[in-house]
């Protein structure tokens, strides 16, 4: 075993073992959000967001807005256990068959979540200038109440919470290699941004792994 793995197995288990005492919860009420913060070795990070960044299809995003279709300067990918269809902003994707670069690390996040995922979307930013609006993650395609494992590698940026109610807002900084999970009704209550910063430069992977309806 390598010596990358060993301290990726040890990490795994120091957070298992401090998450009930030491990792809270970040939304303060009508949801659940963790932070473990960085789940990977430096170099590992390195390696997985370089493989990534090179052999992903990477294509640029469309949605319909108004009736316009736009599309996007940020890529996606989408990838799962079987050919899923996923719906979102008025287009429609299909999955592609996993790769090497996600069996190893779709492994790590199901062993900290203690989850198992399906399927995952793939978003990669390359610069600050690009980000995401107010959003949920809560489509009919995608099982009601489950948990989403977002993964951060590359450029760290701020991610944003707003609860649909109050309107009161909570956020964090997404760190390189690390991991944050949304789970319960976090999607129900609450939306989630990616502001854009012209201050950031380098590009930045995100990795949501997710439980489809089957």
């Amino acid at each position: 075993m390598h010596s990358c793995d060993i301290r990726i197995k040890y990490k795994i288990l120091k957070i298992i073992f401090l998450i009930g005492s030491q990792i809270s919860n970040l939304l303060s009420r009508d949801g659940t959000a963790y932070y473990y913060g960085k789940i990977l070795p430096f170099d590992q990070a390195n390696e997985y967001f370089d493989s990534l960044l090179q052999n992903i299809p990477w294509k640029n995003d469309e949605v319909v807005v108004f009736g316009k279709r736009i599309v996007t300067k940020r890529k996606t990918a989408w990838y799962g256990d079987s050919n899923y269809v996923y719906i979102y902003s008025n287009t429609i994707k299909q999955a592609l068959p996993w790769t090497s670069e996600f069996v190893n690390l779709k492994q790590i996040v199901e062993n900290l979540s203690n989850t198992k995922f399906n399927s995952c979307l793939l978003n990669l930013y390359h610069d600050g200038n690009e980000g995401m609006g107010w959003h949920s993650d809560d489509e009919k395609s995608i099982e009601d109440n489950s948990t989403i494992a977002s993964v951060s590698l590359g450029a760290e940026r701020k991610f944003c919470f707003k609860h649909k109610q109050s309107n009161k807002t909570i956020s964090v900084l997404l760190e390189h290699g690390s991991l944050l999970l949304m789970k319960d009704a976090a999607q129900k209550n609450w939306l989630h941004s990616l502001p854009k910063s012209s201050k950031i430069t380098l590009p930045r992977i995100n990795l949501t792994f997710r439980k489809m309806v089957t």
